[in-house]
């Protein structure tokens, strides 16, 4: 469970919030050099109102997520959760946790009743973690084909 003394999530806005969050970031989009990550946050954030959020333990940035607002047919007005990724050293503390559930907060506070995200076939923890921890249910598969 999660300490709570030490802990701040902050609303990451600008892009020295973001280079600071690019190393933990890097661990899961690891196709992204920091200039593309950059680029693509802001023309995210311009475009989609993509969000950024990181979770810091006595001022170490530790776990990042980024989401938007969405809408689609078969869900409505939601929020689709782009990326969630903890510092590899700093797992299993509860701290993923701690920013979905920021995520959830910030949802129901701005009228989304619907959090969704996808997650790599091959990220099996996380799988469990999704669906366990957090309660997620499994209801769909994602497909992507590449031109």
């Amino acid at each position: 469970m999660l300490n709570q003394t030490g802990i701040l999530i902050k609303d990451l806005k600008n892009e020295k919030e973001w280079k600071e969050a690019y190393p933990v970031m890097k661990q899961l989009r690891t196709h992204l050099d920091e200039e593309q990550f950059l680029q693509l946050v802001q023309e995210a954030k311009q475009k989609n109102d993509y969000k950024m959020a990181a979770l810091y333990d006595n001022e170490k940035l530790v776990a990042v997520t980024g989401f938007m607002p969405m809408i689609t047919l078969y869900n409505g007005r939601f929020i689709w959760v782009c990326d969630l990724v903890t510092d590899s050293n700093c797992r299993s503390k509860g701290y993923g946790e701690a920013l979905l559930d920021y995520v959830h907060k910030w949802s129901k506070e701005n009228g989304y009743d619907i959090v969704s995200l996808s997650s790599g076939l091959q990220r099996v923890e996380a799988h469990r973690f999704y669906e366990n921890k957090m309660e997620y249910d499994k209801v769909s598969y994602v497909f992507l084909k590449r031109l």
